[in-house]
């Protein structure tokens, strides 16, 4: 246990540090701009990313994750801030925590292995320009020294580690041009253009809102859609990490860790929220490993507000962006482009259409579970197909059954029958298939009771174990004459 401890939170205590502290800086313009999309004040947001971060520092179940409020949340909460009001969110905001305790309790986590690799691709590519497309507006048409610290702060985050690898390069850039902005008095947009920021720490409130059946009915979508929505992007993220660090990480911890952070940031003034990919890539990426890297970000997010505070809203937005960019750049699979050549074509569509959905929503959620149906409807497609051979012998006829007989198969199934001999042994072969569920059961009983009725005489044979079972339980032709029996 005391090893575990230490491994998790001081086996890289220096560049746990310096990494959380490029997290936080970078956290604050987004819980700014996310409050916004909301339609909620700004320390909301802040108040958001500092609760959740500290609490999931310790309850996680991925050391070196950064969880914060998040975009893909923001988008869902909309309607219910425009129609309810911020007491709502809070509200909804504890509901979402309890129902993520619940999936993570009951581990709704294990679901993960049922969402493909072209999936994880295209949510991985999906979000790299999701994080670019959310700089544009911070930088394009502005002005021409805009551009500039843009294309500086590019230069020295891709240039600079492979002369200084002791300190992160995203840390220099803004140390660094955020001192020669504020020299210069150069006119710049900048993090306090986002939104005003109140330099006090969160209190401890119950949201006001009546406890009745009616609220339930009002926050209970919106908090089933934000625990889903939350879970999702947190397992895919944690996964993403996982292989980048080549770790591993208990997803069911993570569920019921966002879960007691939501829970508590609801009771200090905060929206709902989840892990951050583009946060956690940069975190990783400038050498974070523990959960130190998480507490930092964390807490410093907020030790900038209260006692930095008039110096944060100086920091200049471009050096931000150029920032999030690079960070795009390497969130993006460029592998990708020859994995579209290689590999088969259902995956491809499936990549393609999570990235489409995801990009022409905004909404993550709905671009993985289009393209797990996909995936879905394309495999069942694919084994659906299934061969029945005749072979005629003397007074015997054989149909050789080869597939996997379910739902989807069970109508070529029949279909690759001769139901017009009469008075004939009929043999329905099923050494190579597999019988599946009801709809299979009926379909043989369709087939021996046709044959029947011209007075044949069939018998079933080459039933595995499992599927001789499923034919007993269910045929209704499951009699004496009927003459099933396993081959």
């Amino acid at each position: 246990m005391i090893e575990k401890i230490r491994n998790e939170w001081f086996s890289n205590v220096r560049a746990d540090i310096l990494a959380g502290t490029v997290v936080a800086l970078a956290l604050i313009p987004e819980a700014i701009a996310f409050s916004i999309i909301a339609g909620v004040d700004p320390m909301v947001g802040l108040y958001a990313s500092f609760c959740i971060a500290v609490i999931i520092a310790f309850v996680g179940g991925r050391p070196g994750m950064i969880s914060a409020a998040t975009g893909a949340m923001a988008l869902v909460m909309v309607p219910l801030v425009k129609d309810y009001g911020l007491n709502y969110l809070l509200a909804a905001t504890i509901l979402t925590g309890i129902i993520q305790i619940l999936f993570g309790v009951f581990k709704i986590a294990k679901l993960m292995k049922f969402i493909p690799r072209a999936v994880m691709i295209g949510f991985v590519n999906s979000l790299a320009i999701l994080i670019f497309m959310a700089q544009v507006p911070h930088f394009l048409g502005i002005s021409n020294l805009t551009y500039l610290f843009v294309a500086i702060t590019l230069v020295i985050v891709y240039v600079l580690p492979r002369f200084i690898k002791s300190i992160p390069a995203p840390l220099i850039a803004i140390i660094s041009l955020t001192a020669i902005a504020i020299y210069a008095n150069l006119d710049m947009r900048t993090v306090g253009d986002l939104g005003t920021i109140t330099q006090s720490l969160p209190a401890f409130f119950i949201p006001d809102v009546p406890f009745t059946v009616e609220t339930l009915k009002i926050i209970l979508p919106y908090s089933i859609a934000l625990a889903i929505v939350g879970l999702l992007e947190s397992l895919l993220t944690a996964s993403i990490v996982d292989d980048m660090t080549d770790t591993d990480s208990d997803k069911n911890r993570e569920s019921r860790g966002q879960g007691i952070a939501n829970v508590a940031t609801g009771f200090f003034g905060g929206m709902a929220g989840c892990a951050m990919i583009g946060q956690s890539v940069i975190n990783v990426k400038s050498g974070g490993r523990g959960r130190l890297s998480t507490l930092v970000a964390g807490l410093l997010l907020m030790f900038l507000i209260i006692v930095l505070g008039d110096l944060v809203v100086q920091i200049p937005m471009p050096v931000l962006v150029g920032i999030m960019i690079m960070v795009s750049v390497g969130t993006f699979d460029w592998s990708s482009f020859s994995y579209i050549r290689k590999a088969p074509i259902a995956d491809s569509v499936v990549m393609l259409t999570t990235v489409i959905i995801v990009v022409a929503t905004h909404d993550l959620s709905k671009g993985v579970i289009a393209g797990v149906i996909l995936s879905a409807i394309f495999f069942v497609a694919k084994i659906s197909k299934i061969k029945v051979t005749k072979l005629q012998e003397d007074n015997q006829i054989t149909f050789n059954v080869e597939g996997q007989l379910f739902f989807a198969s069970v109508e070529g199934f029949l279909e690759n029958f001769d139901y017009s001999v009469q008075d004939q042994k009929v043999v329905i072969d099923f050494t190579k298939a597999h019988v599946w569920d009801d709809s299979a059961v009926g379909a043989i009983d369709k087939a021996v009771i046709k044959y029947r009725e011209n007075n044949n005489d069939v018998k079933i044979k080459g039933l595995d174990h499992a599927s001789k079972k499923l034919v007993e339980k269910l045929t209704v032709s499951n009699d004496p004459n009927a003459n099933i029996a396993a081959h």
